[in-house]
């Protein structure tokens, strides 16, 4: 059977995983001040499990808590960032995808395909911001498989700063919506293909 503790840290998870794609998303725009309560009756659960998904969000640099300012969704890193960043993001998710591709597996493709099914779904309805959750779901769990926490707490960081880029470039996909998810799929084939340089390049391509 499984504890309270175990129940009260997968209602938290699910908090933080819906209030973190609506930030990255922008469905949550820049500087809007959520509220503890309106959060609380959303979710349906007492104040505590918002309040610690508060703290976990702001330390990934989604949130900002000020001194009776209340949380604020942060501001995106302006666009003059992006080319410093952008490089640094291919660097982390190439060197996460060498760690982890040799231990790639069944369960992983299927994961992945999970995460293409959602990315098509928003892509053929011509949900932009339903488009951006997946994209970033699908990088993140290359990171989360390597294994290496301090990557992924860097790496989260960046996103959080240049999701601008990530809305933009879905928006700039606007005629052709079902080209955002035809990049991704050719991803993982690439990667069931088993080269591990093809792999990479074409991740290093995708990101560039």
């Amino acid at each position: 059977m499984m504890s309270r503790n175990a129940i009260v840290r997968g209602v938290r998870q699910q908090i933080v995983d819906r209030l973190r794609g609506e930030i990255l998303s922008g469905r949550l725009a820049d500087g809007e001040r959520l509220s503890e309560l309106q959060l609380a009756k959303r979710f349906q659960v007492s104040r505590g499990p918002i309040r610690e998904a508060f703290v976990q969000l702001s330390h990934e640099g989604l949130l900002v808590a000020k001194p009776n300012c209340g949380v604020r969704v942060a501001p995106s890193a302006p666009d003059s960032i992006r080319k410093l960043v952008i490089p640094i993001r291919c660097t982390i998710e190439t060197y996460a995808l060498e760690r982890v591709f040799d231990d790639l597996n069944a369960d992983d493709f299927a994961a992945l395909d999970a995460i293409l099914d959602r990315l098509e779904l928003a892509c053929r309805r011509g949900d932009w911001a339903g488009t951006v959750e997946p994209d970033i779901a699908f990088h993140r769990y290359i990171l989360e498989r390597a294994g290496q926490p301090d990557l992924l707490a860097i790496w989260t960081t960046i996103v959080a700063r240049v999701r601008r880029h990530f809305q933009r470039v879905h928006k700039a996909h606007r005629g052709q919506p079902i080209d955002v998810y035809a990049r991704h799929k050719s991803l993982v084939e690439v990667f069931k293909s088993g080269d591990k340089d093809a792999a990479v390049r074409a991740l290093e391509k995708h990101i560039a």
